[in-house]
């Protein structure tokens, strides 16, 4: 069978491979399964019911749920790949449990259809669990199922998770020399997407390059990968090489690549360029991940620019970005306009924020504007400030020390009493 083949297969490429190469890489394959915008609406509950059960217990809570006539496995919108994602992260041998209980049900309903092995699979590649991969394999092979392209493929994929380049170049022979389950499109993207991955340029391309010459044609994961692995390796004339390439050859790029994008033109200072992608995302209404927002938010910081700040933070809200996305923003702002001594749009702007339901995140930022209501001697706009934030804020030591400093400076024995007293009741003595 296949699995026997691939396992001679492996015995003599690993005399031949030279794993040291790869073997402490740091890899974190994208998911290559699409999941679902939205999440079933009781998931989180059903989640922290098995978080909740003793590991023992796991599958017979699987099963009393499958039975239930309200069961979740019933929902349209129930993803396993989802509830096996939501259990990694707190109890990965629970998410392993759940992969083990669907592998059983399989086994006792004669499962004849190749999706559903595929879809265990990939999800023990979320795992990084290549025994079980294997083992899911073997037992779909011991149906009678002959392994077909995807099978392989996820197989191949959960190797690569696993940082086991070894065993996944393994396959990728097996494949090479196979009629009935040769390499695919997806077998090379999925070699690219991991070199990509990281950062590992010369890889990359040189699977790219193998994926063009075996007849494949790039498609939209194949630039999503390449502009990846372009700015991982910190290659940014090469990531707006393949975006052209993309563009002409008719793909509309994801919203993957146009973070990605936005990363470069920062990275090479392009404002125009992100004005420009930030255009589209108003125009498609998509939202931008906290990674590239605080890019964004620090060259303009960096560059002074608060008028592109204010921009942004309008696009943003559009958006319905996310209070910890605003939150950068508006923080940024706050930071720029303390920085150049306009207190108006200080307080302006941090009456905008708090009305938004976002508070000070960074004392640091407070402390700036403390300096400035100190710098413009301002003390009674201080005091209301102070009000304003108290709630919502706990003064850490620094800020109390600045707040003495300044009183004291200013011979404002009368404030100095009332701060002693607030610090008293955060746990803090005067010096």
């Amino acid at each position: 069978m296949a699995l026997t083949r691939f396992r001679k297969s492996l015995s003599v490429m690993n005399q031949c491979l030279i794993y040291s190469s790869y073997g402490n890489s740091q890899f974190f394959l994208n998911s290559i399964s699409n999941t679902a915008s939205f999440q079933c609406p009781n998931l989180n509950s059903f989640v922290s019911k098995l978080l909740q059960q003793p590991i023992f217990s796991i599958k017979a809570g699987l099963d009393s749920e499958e039975k239930c006539s309200s069961s979740i496995f019933k929902s349209q919108v129930f993803s396993w790949d989802a509830l096996v994602i939501a259990l990694k992260s707190s109890s990965p041998k629970k998410a392993n449990l759940v992969v083990e209980w669907r592998l059983e049900k399989l086994m006792k309903e004669n499962e004849k259809n190749h999706d559903s092995y595929c879809e265990l699979i990939r999800l023990c590649g979320e795992l990084q669990n290549v025994e079980t991969a294997l083992h899911i394999f073997s037992l779909m092979e011991a149906q009678g199922l002959k392994p077909n392209s995807s099978v392989f493929n996820a197989l191949l994929s959960a190797c690569l998770s696993s940082h086991n380049f070894v065993t996944a170049l393994s396959l990728f022979e097996l494949m090479e020399s196979s009629k009935d389950y040769k390499s695919d499109s997806d077998t090379y993207n999925a070699f690219i997407s991991a070199h990509a991955n990281l950062g590992n340029k010369k890889a990359m391309q040189a699977w790219y390059s193998a994926k063009i010459a075996a007849g494949f044609s790039a498609d939209l994961q194949t630039y999503e990968s390449l502009i990846l692995g372009c700015l991982n390796s910190k290659d940014f004339p090469n990531a707006e090489i393949f975006y052209e390439e993309m563009t002409v050859a008719g793909f509309i790029p994801n919203v993957s690549i146009m973070q990605n994008m936005l990363i470069v033109y920062c990275e090479n200072r392009n404002l125009s360029k992100i004005k420009e992608y930030m255009k589209y995302a108003m125009a498609d209404s998509w939202r931008i991940n906290r990674h590239t927002v605080a890019k964004i938010v620090n060259l303009f910081d960096e560059l002074g620019s608060v008028r592109d700040m204010e921009e942004l933070l309008v696009t943003l809200t559009n958006l319905n970005q996310t209070l910890e996305n605003l939150s950068l923003v508006h923080s940024a702002i706050i930071r720029m306009y303390a920085r150049i001594n306009r207190l108006d749009d200080v307080e302006y702007s941090v009456g905008r924020m708090l009305k938004q339901g976002i508070s000070f995140r960074c004392p640091e930022d407070i402390e700036k504007v403390i300096s400035l209501y100190f710098r413009q001697a301002a003390y009674d706009r201080l005091d209301l400030f102070l009000k304003c934030i108290k709630d919502s804020y706990k003064f850490r030591r620094s800020t109390y020390d600045l707040l003495v400093a300044g009183y004291r400076r200013a011979g404002l024995q009368d404030k100095l009493d009332v701060l002693k007293n607030d610090m008293k009741l955060d746990g803090f003595f005067m010096s």
